[in-house]
């Protein structure tokens, strides 16, 4: 067994110790839910004062309106009642060190874990890679401001998204701990 399974194997024993949340409801008591970037820096629960049960989290790489995230958003709203979105990108994204072009010559070389230093992103392996990377929409991120709004209104024009769902738009600063609204996402995200 592995270092980490033994810690998380371990927390887990811990929290279920002194579990009394099993009757929460299965609908986010506040409402509404967030997609926000899987970045281990970022912790939604803080940066917008949740509690187990209050909302729901939708999580991806750069936190990017892609098929699998609105189909997430429908279900929390159509099945769920959150009737408030937030997309949240943030400072420093991973997915802004890199393009599509550059992420399928990585995995068409090799499937291992490539490095990056000043003069870009390397693999260490020259075999054993994959050409299915060339049919991935990696959506990468060269604007932060930019991409949310793409995000936003990409959700907003949904043919499953109602209209009356307000969608806003912020990047949460690494630095600081802070969400800056993005005007132009929220703008077009307003409900009608």
């Amino acid at each position: 067994m592995s270092q980490v399974l033994n810690e998380v194997l371990l927390a887990n024993r811990n929290y279920a110790a002194d579990f009394d949340k099993g009757d929460l409801a299965m609908p986010p008591a506040r409402h509404f839910a967030i997609l926000t970037c899987m970045d281990a820096r970022l912790d939604p629960a803080k940066y917008a004062g949740l509690s187990e049960g209050d909302a729901h989290v939708i999580r991806n790489a750069g936190g990017r309106a892609s098929d699998d995230a609105i189909r997430s958003l429908v279900i929390s709203y159509k099945l769920l009642g959150t009737s408030e979105w937030f997309v949240v990108h943030h400072t420093d994204c991973g997915m802004e060190t890199f393009t599509d072009d550059i992420m399928r010559d990585l995995l068409g070389s090799s499937l291992k874990t490539s490095s990056v230093d000043a003069s870009g992103w390397h693999d260490c392996c020259e075999s054993g890679g994959s050409a299915e990377g060339k049919y991935v929409d990696w959506l990468t991120i060269k604007d932060q401001a930019e991409s949310v709004t793409e995000d936003v209104i990409r959700i907003r024009s949904h043919p499953l998204v109602p209209a009356d769902i307000p969608v806003y738009g912020y990047i949460y600063d690494v630095k600081s701990g802070q969400l800056i609204e993005v005007p132009t996402a929220t703008e077009a995200g307003k409900a009608s």
